[in-house]
């Protein structure tokens, strides 16, 4: 009688290949990379509208150069077309303002507040907070203007 081998039938006669272990994947699944990004576009396309300044305004357009950036968020007054008063994007009162800003910059670093008026205002609102925030101890404020305005030198 002659030697055999035995055969392991285990599970019903079914054979099952088993891939070897020394086996290499050659290909790169991209798919996780691509869900990640997609999701990283969407966060930056809602978020990057929020960045701004909340009230809008028609700003006056000048020819200045825009001021250098800070590492703190500049402290921003604005004025509306309508005359109101906004901290940031917090309405305030005018016999409030002063108090508040003081409130305010005592937490900052920065003694810089920025003054954004809609360009439809009277000069004379304009002058009146402005004049309102240098009596109340605020020297450093720059006016907010958008670029792209006339440089009365004859050119645009």
């Amino acid at each position: 009688m002659g030697a055999g081998v035995a055969k392991k039938s285990g599970g019903g006669g079914r054979r099952r290949r088993h891939r070897g272990s020394s086996a290499a994947m050659a290909d790169i699944n991209i798919t996780p990379f691509v869900d990640v990004m997609l999701v990283l576009l969407i966060i930056f396309m809602v978020t990057a509208p929020m960045l701004t300044v909340g009230v809008p305004l028609e700003l006056p357009k000048t020819a200045a150069a825009s001021l250098p950036t800070e590492q703190e968020e500049p402290l921003t007054v604005s004025i509306t077309a309508d005359g109101v008063l906004m901290i940031q994007t917090t309405e305030v009162a005018d016999t409030d303002l002063i108090t508040k800003l003081r409130a305010i910059a005592e937490t900052r670093t920065s003694d810089k507040i920025f003054l954004r008026a809609d360009g439809a205002l009277p000069y004379t609102r304009v002058a009146e907070v402005m004049g309102a925030l240098s009596a109340g101890g605020f020297a450093n404020i720059g006016l907010v203007t958008d670029a792209g305005g006339p440089t009365m030198d004859g050119g645009n």
